[in-house]
C-alpha cells in the first residue's frame, strides 16, 4: 500500500495557494453587499439545491419567458407557450414542468428538440435563478466541478435527513466526472443538464462536455458524465511531482495499534465487506467476540453481521455500491454480536464517513457516537475518555449537558411564573369580582376608589334628575298577602327595574320597602339624565301591568320625577351606603306622594329639560298649580305636568312604546358619540 504523505515536500508547497475568490475573481465583498445583513443559512442551501430537484413554478415560468425570448426565432412554436404567471397561482400542487413537456412533444414531435429545449431551460433556469444567496449558496459547496458534485451528493442527504424525506430523489457522486441522479420525473433529469452546464459555466468558468444516459433498475435513475478539458501542466500540478509520494508503507512511521488509539471509531473492510480491523473504542464494546468470531484470515465476519448501515437510505450493501457514496454521510449502529443477545451497546449509532482506499482496495469508516448527553453515554457502556480530544463529540455532549440543564432550570422557571400568573390571574378575577359587587351598589368611579381604600368626600352634584316611586294600596297588599308572597312579587318586579336601569345608564340608589328610587347625573352628567329618567318611568308604567299582586290585580304605582341640585356621598362603615341628601331629593319625594296611580308627575324643572330638544317628543298634561308641593319655593307661575307618554318623529304612531324608546336611545347615543368626537377633535 502507497503511503499517502509525501516523503519530501519542497519549500514551494509551504508557499500561499490562491483563494478561492481570487482563482475564479470572485469579489465576495460585492456578494455579501448584493444582500445587506443577509448571512449564508442552511436555508439559503436548501433552496439552492431544491432549483435542481424541485423548482418552483414562479422560477420556471420566469426560465421559460427568458427561453421563449432567446429562442421564439429557432423554434416558432415556443411563443404557445405563454401564459399568465397569474393563471397558475390558483394551482399550488400544478407540475408546470411536465406541462411544459407535453406541450412541446405536441409543437414537435421530435424526442431530440424536445430534449434539447428542455436542456437550454435547465440554462435558463440558472441564469435567471441563481442571482444573490443562491449563487453564493451553489459558490459554497466547492472549488472546483468535481468538489462540487461531491458536495451535491453528501449536503443533499443531510437535507434529507434534517426533514424526514423518505422519497427516493437524490444524487450520488459515483466517481471522477460521474453524477447519478434519482428521480421519479424524467422531466428533471433533462432540466438538470442544463442546470449542471450553467453551473459549471457561472461558477468554475468552464464549459463541460455533459452525456445523459438512463440506468436500468426499478427506480429512474440518470448517469451524468462530465468531462472537463484543461491543460496538462494543470493536471500535473494538481497530482503533484512523481516523487511526492511514498511508495513503501513502511515510510509511514505509524502502527496499527497507534492507529486504532488515534481514531476509537473506526473499521476498515476488505471487498467482501468482511472487517480486517477496528478501533479501541470498537474493540472494547465487542470484547473480542469479533474477533473470535473472525477466527484468522479465512474467517473473517461481516461487517453487516455486527453493523446496520441506516443511511443512506436504500443502499445496497455491495462493496462498489458503498464507493459510490463515500461522498455521502453513513449512519450505522451496533448489532448484537453471535452469541450476545443481552450486549448493552446494541442500537448505538455512529455517524461517519466512509474512505476508499484504492491501494488495498478497501473501504475505512471513521466517525463518532451520535449521543444526546452523558445518559446516552454511560447507559452504552461508554466513557468520555472513549471520544477522542480531536473530536468534537465531547462538546457535543457537555455543552448538551448545559443546555439540559439551562432547559430544566428554565423549565422550572417557566412553571414558576406560570404559577405566579395563574395566581395573580386569581387574584385579578378575585378584585374584579370584588369591584362587580362595589359597582351594584355603588356608581363604578365610587366603587374604584372605595376598592382602592381611598377617601370618599361628599360631593355637590348640580342638575340630577330622581324618580321616587311606590305601589300603590301596598299596606293593604300587605295586610292580605303572607310576607313570601310580598317578597316574591316585588323580586319579580323590582329585577325588571333592575334591567331598566342597565339599558337606560341611570343609577339605582335604593329600594326602602315598595319604594324604588333611581338618579341620573351622578355617576356620568350629560344633557339627556332627564331624558333618561323619563323613558325608564314610562317603561315602569308599562312593566306594572306585567305583574299582579297575590290576588290577581295589575300592580299600580305612582311616580314622581325632579331635577335639582343634590349632594351625595358615602354614609357609614359597615354597610355603607351612597346617600342622596339636599331639598331637591325631598321635593322629589313629595312629587311622587302628589302623583296618582299609574301617572308620573314631572316637576316644572324636569319639564325645561324635556322640552329643550323638541325632537323628543314628550307627551304632557299640566295639572292645576294646587298640585304643587308646598317646599318647592320657586312654584309662582309655575305647575307640575303628568308625563302621559313618548312619541319618537322617526316612527309611526302606532308602533309600541318599546320601539319608540329604543329609537330614542340609539339616536342618544348617536349624539353623544359624536360631540365627544368634535370636543376630542377641538
Amino acid at each position: 500500500m502507497a503511503c499517502p504523505f509525501a516523503k519530501h515536500i519542497s519549500s514551494e508547497q509551504f508557499q500561499r495557494q490562491p483563494s478561492i475568490a481570487e482563482a475564479h475573481n470572485w469579489n465576495l465583498d460585492e456578494d455579501l453587499s448584493e444582500i445587506p445583513g443577509d448571512a449564508l443559512t442552511l436555508t439559503h442551501l436548501n433552496a439552492a439545491i431544491q432549483l435542481l430537484t424541485a423548482p418552483s413554478i414562479d422560477n420556471v415560468h420566469e426560465a421559460l419567458m427568458s427561453l421563449i425570448g432567446k429562442y421564439s426565432n429557432r423554434w416558432p412554436g415556443l411563443s404557445k407557450l405563454k401564459s399568465e404567471r397569474s393563471e397558475l397561482s390558483i394551482y399550488p400542487h400544478y407540475d408546470y414542468l411536465a406541462d411544459i413537456q407535453d406541450n412541446l412533444t405536441q409543437i414537435d414531435g421530435n424526442e431530440s428538440a424536445v430534449s434539447e429545449i428542455l436542456v437550454l431551460l435547465g440554462e435558463e433556469l440558472i441564469q435567471t435563478a441563481c442571482v444573490g444567496v443562491i449563487e453564493r449558496a451553489f459558490k459554497c459547496l466547492g472549488s472546483d466541478l468535481q468538489e462540487f458534485l461531491g458536495s451535491l451528493d453528501g449536503v443533499y442527504d443531510v437535507l434529507k435527513l434534517q426533514e424526514e424525506d423518505i422519497s427516493d430523489t437524490g444524487f450520488v457522486c459515483a466517481g471522477e466526472g460521474e453524477l447519478i441522479f434519482t428521480s421519479e420525473r424524467p422531466v428533471l433529469a433533462w432540466l438538470l443538464l442544463g442546470c449542471l452546464r450553467a453551473l459549471a459555466r457561472l461558477l468554475f468558468g468552464c464549459e463541460p462536455e455533459i452525456e445523459l444516459e438512463p440506468l436500468p433498475g426499478d427506480t429512474p435513475r440518470y448517469r451524468y458524465l462530465l468531462r472537463v478539458d484543461e491543460p496538462a501542466g494543470r493536471a500535473l500540478e494538481r497530482r503533484g511531482p512523481a516523487d511526492a509520494v511514498s511508495g513503501d508503507a513502511r515510510d509511514l512511521k505509524v502502527s496499527n495499534q497507534f492507529f486504532c488509539d488515534a481514531f476509537p471509531w473506526h473499521f476498515i473492510m476488505d471487498e467482501q465487506l468482511r472487517l480486517v480491523q477496528m478501533g479501541s473504542a470498537f474493540s472494547r464494546l465487542f470484547k473480542g467476540h469479533v474477533g473470535a468470531a473472525a477466527g484468522g484470515p479465512a474467517g473473517l465476519l461481516c461487517a453487516s453481521t455486527v453493523f446496520r448501515f441506516k443511511r443512506p437510505r436504500g443502499l445496497q450493501l455491495h462493496f462498489r455500491e458503498i464507493v459510490r457514496r463515500t461522498n455521502t454521510p453513513f449512519m450505522i449502529s451496533l448489532r448484537a454480536p453471535p452469541g450476545r443477545p443481552d450486549f448493552f451497546a446494541k442500537g448505538l449509532e455512529i455517524k461517519g464517513q466512509m474512505v476508499f482506499c484504492p491501494e488495498s482496495n478497501a473501504l475505512l469508516f471513521v466517525g463518532s457516537p451520535f449521543l444526546d448527553g452523558l445518559e446516552g453515554l454511560t447507559c452504552n457502556g461508554l466513557f468520555i475518555s472513549d471520544i477522542p480530544l480531536h473530536d468534537a463529540t465531547r462538546e457535543v455532549i457537555l455543552v448538551g449537558e448545559q443546555a439540559r440543564a439551562q432547559d430544566g432550570l428554565r423549565r422550572r422557571m417557566d412553571k414558576l411564573k406560570s404559577s405566579i400568573e395563574e395566581a395573580n390571574a386569581a387574584v385579578i378575577k378575585e378584585r374584579k369580582k370584588n369591584v362587580s359587587l362595589l359597582q351594584l351598589i355603588f356608581p363604578a368611579e365610587i366603587a374604584e376608589r372605595l376598592w382602592l381604600g381611598a377617601q370618599i368626600d361628599a360631593k355637590t352634584y348640580p342638575e340630577v334628575t330622581m324618580l321616587f316611586s311606590d305601589i300603590v294600596g301596598f299596606t293593604s297588599i300587605c295586610s292580605r298577602a303572607t310576607p313570601f308572597m310580598v317578597i316574591n312579587m316585588l323580586e319579580n318586579l323590582y329585577k325588571h327595574f333592575d334591567e331598566l336601569c342597565g339599558f337606560f345608564d341611570v343609577y339605582k340608589v335604593e329600594t326602602i320597602g315598595d319604594a324604588y328610587c333611581v338618579a341620573s347625573g351622578l355617576h356620568r352628567a350629560s344633557i339627556y339624565d332627564a331624558h333618561k329618567v323619563a323613558w325608564m318611568a314610562l317603561r315602569m308604567i308599562e312593566t306594572c301591568t306585567l305583574y299582579n299582586t297575590h290576588d290577581g290585580q295589575h300592580i299600580k304605582m305612582r311616580i314622581g320625577i325632579h331635577t335639582g341640585t343634590v349632594l351625595a356621598g358615602v354614609v357609614g362603615r359597615k354597610m355603607p351606603r351612597y346617600c342622596l341628601f339636599g331639598h331637591n331629593v325631598t321635593i322629589a319625594n313629595k312629587f311622587e306622594s302628589g302623583s296618582e296611580a299609574c301617572k308620573i308627575n314631572i316637576s316644572p324643572t324636569t319639564r325645561e329639560w324635556l322640552v329643550k330638544h323638541p325632537d323628543y317628543g314628550f307627551q304632557l298634561n299640566a295639572r292645576d298649580a294646587s298640585h304643587m308641593p308646598k317646599e318647592f319655593t320657586d312654584s309662582k307661575g309655575l305647575t307640575c305636568y303628568f308625563l302621559e307618554g313618548y312619541k319618537h318623529p322617526t316612527l309611526s304612531n302606532d308602533r309600541p312604546l318599546q320601539e319608540h324608546i329604543e329609537e330614542a336611545m340609539r339616536q342618544t347615543l348617536q349624539d353623544t358619540a359624536e360631540t365627544i368626537t368634535l370636543e376630542v377633535a377641538q
